[in-house]
Parts: C-alpha cells; structure tokens; sequence
C-alpha cells in the first residue's frame, strides 16, 4: 500500500508539472486587444480542465485506497498517522479506512507449524538431541499488542528462544534412560512450559511434540554393551540352575543305585534263590540274543550263563559264601 501511495503521488506531480508548462504556451498566443482576451478564456478553460483533473485524480485514488479485503483466516489492524494504533480489530471481508492517513496491517490467525532441533544434556549429563514441533497461532484478541511490540514477524523474534529454553530445562530433569521410558512425560512438560511462556506472548500454543530423540554414539554404544552383559549374565544364570539340576540327578541317580545294590546283597543273603532267578533272566535275555544273531559262537555255555542245568549253580553258591555278600 505504501507503493500504490507513493505512485498516486509520483501521478499527481507529474500531472501538475505537465499543466505548469502547458499554462504559458496558452497565455502568451495574441498581441491586442482581442488577441488578449482570447488567451484569457483560453487560460480559464485550461484551469477548468486542470481542476477537472485534479478532482478526477483525487476521486479514485479515495476511492481505490478507502477499502481493503481481509481474507478467511486472517485478521486486521489499522494504523492511523494522527492517533496511531487503533485499538479495534477488523475481521474477515471488506472494510473501509481513510486514505493515507490509515494503514491496514493483516495477519494470519491460522495456525502454522515451527521445528527445532537443539542439543542439551541430561541429569546424568549424557548429550541429547533432541527435536520439537510446534503448532501456533497469534492470540486474535491481543494483535494490536503483538503489531505494537513484536510486529508480523513475531514467532520469529520469540519461538526459536522460548522453545529452546524450555526444552533445555525439561530434559535436565530426567536421566539419560528415562527419557525414553517416560517420553510422554516429557513431552507434556515441555508443552506446559511452553505454553506457560508463550502465553507472555499472547501466542497460543495448539500442540507440541517431540519428534526426534537420539544420543552420543558412546552412550549408545554403553547401551548396547549394558543389554549384551545382561544377557550373558542371563545365559550363566540358566547353565548354573541346569548344573544343579544334572547334579541332583546324579546324586539321585548315584543314591538309587546304592540303594539297589543294598537290597540286592540282603536279598541274596536271605534267599540264595534271588540270584538263581536273576541267572534265569540273564540266561533267558542272553539266548534270544544269540538265536537272532547271524554270527557263530564259539563261548561255552558256562560263559555265557547258559548252563542252567550243570553244577554251575553249586560253583555260584560257593563263591557267594566264600565271598560274602551282604556283609
């Protein structure tokens, strides 16, 4: 507006520069009497025009300038050359100002996304880089103030410090790993900061959400050799629970085959029979082995437990007694 201004002037000079060369040509043209009242009508006709011209002139640019078209989603301000900032704010459609001694200022009341990245340290000062997105808006009752103290471009003046700041001050109250686990409760701190900041500002705050979280590569190598020391931690603990189980089956084991030994040295002891019957079954498993076999045998019975009916069974009773068993 400000150029369409300066052009309507630059339009009127030259208009007036134009008639101002033009008026002695006019004037000058009859040396007598009747040659001097013609140069008067003359004159007068060219001052009619000239007035004509001006009042033309002035007409549209009035006209042209007195409105103005504020757009869907946007608002506006007025700023007036005699009493400066006007205090109203007009809204969506047409409406009308005094040309050039008022000036409309539109802003966009809609709301318009700001990232920032930035680099700050934990509580346990490990290095985090971290990443917010921000939706805001100008506070569409308070334009007169953020034209007054900000002007248009105010989310550039403000936003980059305030989301910095408050970014900072949150994640040095969490550990490196609690932000992680507790990302939504950073997160909601951070839009609580922000939005108690921003409200300073009369800039309100739609949404905020981290959108990027990372850390040094020496903390998350650290990490890595954390998670693979506890798994091999994990692995020991299972081969030493199942060491203790395969001894305990061998104890077990070990205590069966005592106890069986036990019984079978009294039972031999009272009864001499009990290993007469287990020769049976020994001699019994032995030949159904032999019978089946394809190979020949050159073993004598006594060898193989197969002579059942010979005096073997003397010969065994008489080493149990010399030897013993069950003493």
């Amino acid at each position: 507006r400000e150029r369409e201004e300066k052009k309507m002037s630059n339009q009127f000079r030259d208009a007036f520069q134009r008639m101002s060369r033009q008026m002695p040509n006019m004037g000058g043209g009859g040396s007598g009497g009747g040659g001097g009242g013609g140069g008067r009508g003359v004159a007068e006709a060219a001052s009619r025009a000239l007035a004509s011209t001006i009042l033309a002139l002035s007409l549209g640019y009035g006209a042209y300038n007195s409105v103005y078209n504020v757009g869907g989603g946007h608002r506006a301000v007025v700023f007036n050359r005699v009493l400066g900032m006007k205090e109203r704010i007009y809204g969506e459609g047409l409406n009308f100002n005094i040309p050039w001694f008022e000036r409309p200022v539109i802003y966009d009341i809609r709301t318009r996304p700001v990232n920032l990245q930035t680099l700050t340290g934990s509580k346990d000062l490990q290095m985090v880089t971290i990443a917010i997105r921000v939706l805001h808006k100008p506070d569409p009752t308070k334009l007169v103030w953020i034209y007054r103290y900000l002007g248009l471009n105010y989310d550039e003046r403000v936003l980059p410090s305030i989301m910095n700041e408050c970014a900072k001050a949150v994640v040095a109250r969490y550990n490196a790993n609690e932000l992680l686990t507790k990302r939504d409760r950073v997160s909601a701190d951070i839009a609580r900061e922000l939005k108690q900041r921003a409200h300073n500002f009369n800039i309100l705050m739609d949404d905020v959400a981290i959108t990027h979280l990372s850390f040094s590569p020496e903390y998350a190598r650290a990490v890595e050799a954390k998670q693979v020391a506890q798994q091999d931690a994990e692995r020991a603990k299972y081969i030493v629970i199942g060491a203790q189980q395969e001894k305990k089956t061998i104890i077990t084991k070990a205590r069966g085959e005592a106890e069986s030994a036990e019984l079978i040295g009294t039972a031999v002891k009272k009864n001499p029979g009990f290993m007469k019957l287990r020769r049976i079954d020994a001699a019994r498993e032995i030949a159904d082995i032999v019978s089946h076999s394809g190979n020949k045998v050159y073993l004598n019975a006594d060898s193989l437990l197969l002579n059942l009916l010979g005096d073997a069974d003397d010969k065994f009773e008489k080493g149990i007694g010399t030897r013993g068993w069950g003493r």
